[in-house]
């Protein structure tokens, strides 16, 4: 990616992380960049493919974020979603645009969906686990994200319920020793 390129998505994610959606426009994007809109079609030819060069942004973002959280830690699986929920809380319009509609897995650069979730699948021990993991996590997140959840004190239980279900057999035995 051109230096070029990089400080657009930057410039695009800053956008869509303060303005949300709405904000995210090609015009918008060539005025925070002071730059005419046709100079951006340069280094992207429409909005999708803006779109894209930050959901790849973004999952490069998360892989490194599930990586380092992961290597070393004593319950891998905490380490995940704790790692995971941050993420979202800091990025939750880029989140969206992560996990909202069909995922471009032909437009993705070769393994990075694979990196992503490696980590869960190392902090579950198995690939369908972390794929059931994976389902309640986006759920938690979600409902987070939109407020679903009453403010009763629950949330943080349901959490832990859920990681239960979840932990590889070998983790969750140590745990309970």
């Amino acid at each position: 990616m051109t230096s070029r390129r990089i400080e657009i998505v930057r410039a695009a994610r800053e956008l869509l992380e303060h303005g949300g959606p709405a904000a995210l426009t090609m015009r918008g994007l060539a005025d925070q960049l002071q730059i005419k809109a046709p100079s951006l079609y340069k280094h992207l030819p429409d909005k999708g493919a803006l779109e894209l060069a930050i959901v790849v942004d973004g999952f490069e973002q998360a892989a490194l974020a599930f990586e380092d959280a992961v290597l070393d830690a004593e319950d891998p699986l905490a380490a995940f979603v704790s790692a995971y929920r941050v993420f979202v809380a800091d990025h939750p319009h880029v989140y969206r645009l992560m996990t909202e509609g069909p995922l471009p897995r032909d437009d993705l650069p070769p393994g990075l969906e694979e990196r992503t979730a490696a980590p869960l699948v190392q902090a579950t021990g198995d690939p369908a686990r972390a794929r059931a993991a994976f389902g309640f996590i986006h759920g938690m997140v979600s409902l987070e994200m939109n407020g679903r959840f009453p403010n009763d004190g629950n949330t943080e239980a349901a959490w832990a319920r859920g990681l239960e279900a979840f932990r590889a057999p070998s983790v969750a035995t140590e745990l309970l020793t």
